[in-house]
């Protein structure tokens, strides 16, 4: 979704990686999320409500960490993350449930200290979205349903983005400089 937004836009494209923590019996809710540079998100309300404790997190993160430390590698492939500072960055989500991925990925761009950050995703649950905009510049939603219960209901096809996938769009960025799209007329 994003290499789609780069390329609409003619901006460059750069990989980011966070990691939802998932509650332990429950996979898909998330109690929050790490990202690189060590931004943590916790949700203690889900926390509280999934009867997690302290040990059990710790494990997860533990997991998460090392599952981001392998996509970093692997995505990056021993290139630096693009210079962010004074630029405008849009951080593409597939969609937003929880926000934690959201704000975990927004805490390591703003350590970057961007001149604005804009938050892009076709489908959020309105209630996350109006706590996302105090955390961003913008936040452009096309869909915001007042029954949201997954991002993958609002998807005919909601298949996992392969690490394959991922290298690919990277590579093809690097190898021409930026994304671009030929223009129709002369």
């Amino acid at each position: 979704m994003a290499s789609e937004v780069a390329a609409a836009l003619h901006a460059s494209l750069d990989v980011l990686v966070v990691r939802k923590l998932g509650v332990p019996n429950h996979r898909e809710l998330a109690m929050g999320a790490i990202g690189e540079g060590g931004a943590i998100v916790v949700d203690h309300g889900i926390m509280d409500y999934a009867g997690v404790g302290q040990g059990d997190l710790e494990r997860v993160i533990a997991e998460e960490r090392a599952e981001l430390d392998r996509r970093v590698l692997l995505y990056r492939q021993h290139r630096p993350m693009q210079p962010l500072a004074g630029r405008t960055v849009i951080v593409v989500d597939d969609g937003i449930a929880t926000g934690s991925t959201a704000r975990a990925a927004l805490q390591v761009i703003r350590s970057h200290r961007p001149k604005r950050i804009i938050l892009a995703t076709p489908v959020a649950a309105p209630d996350v979205v109006r706590k996302l905009r105090q955390e961003t510049d913008e936040v452009v939603v096309l869909e915001q349903p007042s029954s949201f219960n997954s991002v993958g209901a609002w998807y005919d096809d909601f298949d996992q983005t392969t690490d394959e996938d991922v290298v690919l769009a990277i590579d093809n960025v690097h190898l021409r400089g930026h994304l671009t799209i030929p223009s129709d007329g002369p």
